[in-house]
């Protein structure tokens, strides 16, 4: 693999001839495209492909979100590319059908605001979940007006529901009507809070399994 700044072809992006360029950590790289023959993945790198395929296909759904609250960018590394990198090494698991999530370290936000403190979460009737929290605006930076976010996923289904706006921090209970497509289904969720207008949010809290009525 070779890096250039200038030259004949300049920067580009793609195959010619028999190498390929491509834009890496912020430089021009150019490489030779591999050699064909009967290479057989490692366990160890097909482990590692199901890991890849299995957080990306959880992801995808919320990278909106991800992309808003997850850390601060680094260099060519966007926000969701963070959250791959923090869910390939913390929150994927080898099961007996295959890789799976682990939904209890999960993030859906990461930052230094103040989180969640002292969080609860019921079943209300007709799709419904019901969010109780201290207020503990005036900690760090944490303000009243800190607009707390909710990510549900029910896996049986694969679907997401997110609303970022839900409630005023200083509120300490909220009340989310799910769509109606989830009753029946067991949920797993997480909420955090974010400050308005701003990337700024604090680290989830993974606030449980439910069944939804």
């Amino acid at each position: 693999m070779a890096t250039f700044e200038k030259g004949i072809l300049g920067g580009f992006s793609g195959k010619v001839g028999n190498v390929v360029g491509t834009r890496w950590r912020g430089k021009n790289v150019m490489r030779s495209l591999p050699q064909r023959g009967n290479y057989m993945p490692t366990v160890k790198q097909e482990e590692q492909r199901e890991k890849f395929k299995t957080v990306i296909r959880f992801l995808s759904p919320i990278v909106e979100v991800l992309n808003l609250y997850f850390g601060s960018p680094q260099g060519d590394k966007s926000r969701s590319n963070l959250a791959t990198s923090y869910h390939l090494k913390n929150a994927v698991v080898s099961s007996p059908t295959g890789m799976a999530m682990d939904y209890a370290k999960v993030l859906i936000s990461k930052g230094d605001l103040r989180g969640i403190d002292a969080g609860t979460l019921t079943v209300g009737a007709t799709q419904t979940l019901v969010f109780g929290w201290q207020d503990n605006s005036g900690q760090g930076k944490a303000t009243a007006n800190d607009q707390l976010m909710v990510v549900v996923y029910a896996p049986d289904l694969h679907l997401f529901y997110s609303n970022v706006t839900v409630a005023n921090r200083d509120a300490t209970t909220a009340t989310v009507t799910l769509p109606e497509f989830m009753a029946g289904f067991e949920v797993e969720v997480w909420a955090s809070f974010s400050k308005p207008n701003t990337n700024f949010a604090a680290i989830s809290t993974y606030m449980g399994a439910v069944t939804v009525l």
